[in-house]
């Protein structure tokens, strides 16, 4: 009797559910815990809610939270009624959700745990296969996709990143105000993001007040074709911009090096190559004086670390007016400096230039996207890489998708999983 009130507390069952029975079974180091219901009770259509009948019962079983070392199994003869107007269907129980086969408290548990470790190690400590973990996660994520409030995004930030080697990309969505990942679409093409938008509201989307993303041109179109008044939304990320000078610029130290090495057998670029690509504006450049000393060689890679050390300062503009007439100088100093990498740079910053120009006014980025991307990436190395998009995605919203992924009643209880 006294096991029976344990688990009758343990469960928190109410009428008309309670604990008949608790076997223990040392041969298969587990205990089962039978539950039965009231006689001639009704339960509710778990459709509509009506009060229906009992039609017949099911035997099933629930993985519970294990009972000193051993495995607790919960067994119930799961009742179906008739609804009159949807017919016979099972109920739904307080301890379970409909399609699990574990306790809500023990899928509490297995999501606490899948937020710091990987459905391998946890599979482990919980003695279940990959997949009925990998279960119990698409679980939480479909229910917090479910539970998300829909809310207009006034900021948001869109980034591709690496799914498999081979050039495989998912595309993530980002609010950046709530600082959540909104969505992960296949690839990054225009279609699919152009479909994400037109499924928000019109009323929505006229409320985006900044649109973050690199110069990749399905986004730009995606965007362009779906919300008003973009091209004074949208805005090209300054790490993104930077990285293209800083490529330009290693193309130039490294053809400039050979070319050195060829003449003279010595290059005074050997072993230089992070030393040009930091930024100096943001560095003690006393403690590198013979690294600066070699900026005012007349070099080809200096003209080109000048340049890009340029375009990093034009970012602290306050006006648009001030900030193009300093771009347009910049560009115009690119198309004489005769450094085809580089060159080739200015033509795209040139065509550009307006969603510069809003990013510089705006004085925002795409920061805390990069942000996620690191984190999505150490995702992926905790999991040693995803098979399928399906799971890379799941994986993404459950951990940065700021979801309310608890079963149902669980709320109050220790197990709440931040997603940080």
């Amino acid at each position: 009797m006294k096991d029976i009130d344990m688990y009758q507390r343990i469960l928190g069952l109410k009428k008309p559910w309670f604990v008949e029975d608790v076997q223990l079974e040392l041969q298969e180091r587990r205990i089962v815990v039978r539950l039965k219901h009231s006689k001639g009770v009704q339960f509710d259509c778990p459709k509509c809610g009506t009060r229906s009948p009992v039609h017949d019962h099911r035997q099933r079983e629930w993985r519970h939270l294990d009972t000193c070392q051993l495995m607790t199994i919960i067994q119930a003869d799961m009742p179906r009624v008739k609804c009159a107007d949807h017919g016979v269907l099972q109920v739904t129980v307080p301890w379970g959700e409909p399609g699990s086969g574990f306790t809500a408290m023990f899928e509490a548990l297995a999501i606490w745990w899948l937020g710091e470790a990987s459905i391998t190690a946890v599979s482990g400590m919980l003695n279940l296969t990959w997949d009925q973990v990998d279960g119990i996660m698409a679980r939480a994520v479909r229910r917090g996709m479910s539970r998300r409030q829909a809310q207009p995004v006034k900021e948001l930030g869109i980034d591709e990143t690496s799914y498999q080697k081979r050039h495989e990309y998912v595309t993530v969505l980002l609010d950046r105000d709530r600082d959540v990942v909104l969505d992960v679409l296949d690839g990054r093409g225009k279609e699919g993001l152009r479909a994400w938008l037109e499924a928000i509201p019109q009323e929505d989307r006229e409320q985006l007040d900044h649109v973050t993303m690199d110069m990749w041109e399905p986004y730009i179109n995606a965007v362009k074709e779906t919300v008003a008044n973009a091209d004074q939304k949208i805005c090209f990320d300054r790490f993104h911009v930077a990285q293209h000078f800083g490529k330009a610029l290693d193309k130039v130290r490294a053809q400039e090096h050979r070319s050195l090495l060829r003449e003279h057998g010595e290059s005074p670029l050997t072993r230089t190559k992070h030393q040009w690509l930091r930024n100096a504006q943001r560095t003690d450049n006393r403690g590198r004086r013979d690294f600066m000393a070699l900026t005012r060689i007349n070099l080809r890679t200096a003209r080109a670390w000048a340049i890009k050390e340029t375009a990093a300062a034009l970012w602290d503009y306050t006006y648009r007016t001030s900030a193009s007439k300093a771009w347009y100088r910049l560009l115009g100093w690119i198309s004489r400096c005769r450094l085809q990498p580089v060159i080739r740079v200015g033509r795209m910053v040139r065509n550009y230039l307006w969603g510069i120009l809003n990013a510089i006014i705006a004085a925002v980025n795409n920061a805390l996207v990069e942000a996620k991307n690191a984190r999505i990436q150490k995702i992926k190395a905790t999991a040693c890489g995803f098979r399928n998009r399906s799971r890379f995605r799941r994986a993404i919203l459950f951990h940065l998708g700021g979801l309310d992924l608890m079963p149902c009643g669980i709320g109050d209880m220790h197990f709440a999983h931040t997603n940080s």
